[in-house]
């Protein structure tokens, strides 16, 4: 018998819908799956036992009634605030705004996807509920920030999760994880009684199996209907240096390979300002993230501390300097999409680390693994634009790798129909790839 979350997240709201199965029936079965698998992982460190089975007496009837999914610890919930992997109620209590889009679904939060300390790192490996492991091999990262939701979803844990992405903490995660996870375009949907709502990078993302399950519940997300079309004959702006010049051959083979099956005409482009962009995101991000309290600052790893007191030493006029830059790269990008529908490169420019040591070999030297993952993540946030990120394989090691598309403003749903043609040109070999905890 199928058990109810090997089911993808469509299927389960047909299923409820239908009357297969109860959404008490449901959740029962979530839950006992999440204790039974999580132990590894650690995705999902606060669990809602009774307060998910008062849900669903209030859930209203929506496309995702009685569907469960985990909440990332940005967003504020009525009944808990939001703590941002941290020991401390950051924001109080309260409906977030991407909290009442979802509701309004009519799904369930069972629980709080584990992440990176404050956001800040993308690995997985610092949070005040202990490291995010990959479901693929446990002694290696599961990325982040959003690495608890990313790990959750692969982990057949739960369907979808609700995440974030402020430096590609939404795409890093799922290409480590072997998932989709989309990043909204910037201000797409309320940010009360969200961390995001303090800098001006920072979108909602949703991570699910598929792009169906994805489609879904960015739609619910959103707010607004997202159409499916063909996701054929597309045309891809592949911008070779650095994105595809520094990563692992393996990564860049899958990532080639996966673009041929496709059978989308790749063009070679040069975005003008780029090479400014990664320094305008980092100056401008430092800024952006302020010191919090004396408290909150000495709990938190030495690692992430260094990070939060150098923007001390960030001399303010970077700042308009970062927003030329900025104006000058969205500009760049405006004139780049008038000639093809989206931008492809790697997600990541490596798989997943192991969490004892995250550093990775790249054509260009051994580094820190979360140098590069920034670099290959951060031009969809310090434009606004969205991007999602695919699964396309695994190495050697049978760890996931993943390929990003950055779509024009508001392109969720051309993003999405890219998604879909990817999985049935691939007979959906790559998203239905099972880590081992899942089998």
């Amino acid at each position: 018998m199928t058990h109810p979350q090997d089911l993808s997240l469509r299927q389960q709201a047909d299923a409820i819908r239908h009357g297969d199965i109860s959404a008490r029936e449901m959740l029962d079965a979530t839950l006992l799956r999440l204790k039974e698998r999580d132990n590894d992982i650690n995705s999902t460190p606060v669990v809602f036992d009774e307060l998910s089975q008062a849900q669903i007496s209030q859930a209203p009837a929506g496309p995702l009634f009685g569907v469960p999914i985990t909440v990332k610890d940005m967003y504020a919930l009525p009944w808990r605030a939001a703590r941002n992997g941290t020991t401390y109620n950051l924001i109080p209590a309260s409906a977030s705004g991407a909290y009442r889009n979802l509701r309004d679904a009519g799904v369930i939060v069972i629980g709080i996807a584990n992440q990176h300390e404050l956001g800040i790192g993308t690995t997985g490996v610092y949070s005040a509920y202990g490291p995010m492991a990959n479901p693929w091999n446990p002694l290696n990262c599961a990325g982040g920030s959003s690495g608890g939701s990313a790990a959750g979803v692969a982990a057949r844990i739960v369907g979808g999760s609700l995440a974030s992405d402020s430096g590609g903490s939404t795409r890093l995660p799922s290409s480590f994880c072997g998932v989709v996870g989309i990043k909204l375009t910037y201000g797409a949907v309320p940010y009360d009684g969200y961390f995001g709502a303090a800098t001006t990078f920072s979108a909602p993302g949703i991570v699910a199996r598929d792009g169906g399950d994805a489609r879904l519940l960015t739609a619910a997300l959103l707010q607004r209907p997202l159409p499916q079309q063909s996701g054929s004959g597309l045309r891809v702006g592949v911008v070779r240096d650095p994105f595809w010049n520094d990563v692992q051959p393996e990564v860049h083979e899958a990532c080639e390979n996966a673009l041929a099956l496709a059978g989308w005409k790749a063009i070679d482009l040069k975005i003008e300002n780029l090479e400014l962009a990664g320094a305008a995101f980092l100056g401008r991000l430092i800024a952006e993230a302020g010191i919090p309290s004396r408290e909150v600052l000495s709990s938190v790893s030495a690692p992430t501390r260094a990070l939060l007191l150098a923007g001390l030493l960030t001399s303010a006029r970077f700042v308009p300097r970062a927003d030329r830059v900025r104006a000058a790269v969205r500009y760049s990008l405006a004139s780049a999409f008038d000639s093809v529908d989206f931008l492809a490169w790697p997600t990541a420019p490596a798989t997943a680390p192991s969490l004892e040591e995250p550093w990775v070999t790249l054509p260009s030297g051994r580094v820190p693994v979360d140098v590069p993952n920034v670099r290959q993540a951060s031009l969809a946030n310090l434009t606004g634009i969205p991007g999602v990120s695919i699964p396309v394989g695994l190495d050697a090691s049978q760890m996931p790798i993943g390929l990003q598309l950055l779509g024009p403003w508001g392109s969720e749903a051309r993003l999405l129909d890219a998604v879909e043609h990817m999985e049935r040109a691939s007979d959906r070999r790559f998203v239905n790839l099972t880590p081992p905890l899942a089998r």
